[in-house]
């Protein structure tokens, strides 16, 4: 369980009962009251090097910013929500887009007004719409501090149109596994070689954990997708990635298996990743490769064009063979 080493909170958060909930259960950890959680002058003086230790305090405020975002993959929109940011520290995060504002988890108490304007937005629309809820945090490590995920499936559950959907890189999917969702939620999973896990995605759950959840999230009637990301073409990503997909196969129930879906991301950086992970995780592994990363807009990269039809060619190949079965909604 995370225990915060400080709590910095805005004073409206005392008004919500989540707010109040929070406040409680963590009376005994020291407490900072702000003005904004997006402009915490304390945490804007930090240098990278405090990265991990920045990630240890917990924020919570109210969330004033609603807009939705078009989405053309597994949803029509992305949806600000409950959180954003993680405690854990994937080198490649794009939420790091500056590491003193995005690193650490921030947690948002008005959960009913966020909820109410996706059901409401829901039934308005002619179409069926799916909302994606999970863009900016990981609702399954949330959840494990404020229920919300729970809370969340429980109150869209008798909705009458709309689907929720959310990735996530953690196993702790217990609490979720028994509620009627009512065909409502996608869950999509995440999953990299455990070698990369290893190295790169640290404080996230271990492979065998994640491919578990899959089986349980699948037995427990939730729509299900793998998600195979970030893809870092490591000098031998084709072995590791070959065993990752064999492993797959041999370790997902015959349910998971009818039922997936796959998604493929290839990593983007940017020179700010490239300054943290110097100074917050001297001598670990460096993920920007100039050989094949080329520039992508201002202080961003993404893997050449060349690399990137390698690495479409290989996934679409070997999944056509595993998965001969289970549709790639996108390769990206």
């Amino acid at each position: 369980m995370f225990k915060p080493q400080a709590i910095y909170y805005e004073k409206p958060v005392e008004n919500y009962v989540l707010g109040k909930e929070l406040l409680k259960k963590y009376e005994n950890v020291p407490k900072v009251i702000i003005e904004n959680h997006n402009n915490i002058e304390e945490m804007r003086k930090k240098e990278n090097k405090e990265f991990l230790n920045m990630k240890k305090n917990l924020i919570i405020g109210v969330r004033k910013t609603h807009k939705y975002t078009e989405n053309h993959k597994v949803s029509d929109y992305l949806v600000p929500y409950t959180s954003s940011g993680c405690i854990a520290s994937c080198m490649y995060c794009y939420l790091v887009c500056n590491y003193n504002k995005c690193a650490y988890l921030r947690l948002f108490v008005n959960r009913e007004q966020m909820l109410d304007k996706i059901i409401r937005t829901a039934e308005k629309s002619e179409k069926e719409l799916t909302f994606e809820i999970g863009s900016n945090s990981d609702l399954i490590l949330e959840n494990t501090i404020t229920n919300n995920l729970v809370w969340t499936i429980e109150n869209f559950k008798d909705s009458k149109k709309g689907k929720l959907t959310f990735p996530t890189k953690f196993d702790m999917v217990d609490s979720i596994l028994n509620i009627d969702h009512k065909g409502k939620v996608i869950t999509r999973v995440s999953v990299n070689p455990e070698e990369i896990i290893n190295k790169v995605e640290w404080g996230t759950s271990r492979l065998e954990g994640r491919i578990q959840a899959i089986n349980k999230l699948s037995d427990a009637g939730y729509k299900i997708g793998i998600i195979i990301a970030p893809v870092i073409f490591v000098e031998n990503w084709k072995n590791l990635y070959l065993d990752l997909i064999k492993k797959l196969q041999s370790k997902l129930s015959e349910k998971a298996k009818k039922n997936a879906f796959f998604e493929i991301i290839f990593m983007t950086y940017s020179y700010i990743h490239t300054k943290i992970n110097e100074e917050a995780f001297p001598n670990k592994i460096n993920l920007f490769n100039k050989e094949l990363m080329t520039g992508r807009g201002r202080g961003k990269y993404w893997y050449k064009d060349e690399v990137r039809k390698q690495g479409d060619i290989f996934f679409r190949e070997n999944l056509k063979k595993y998965f001969p079965h289970n549709s790639i909604l996108y390769i990206v």
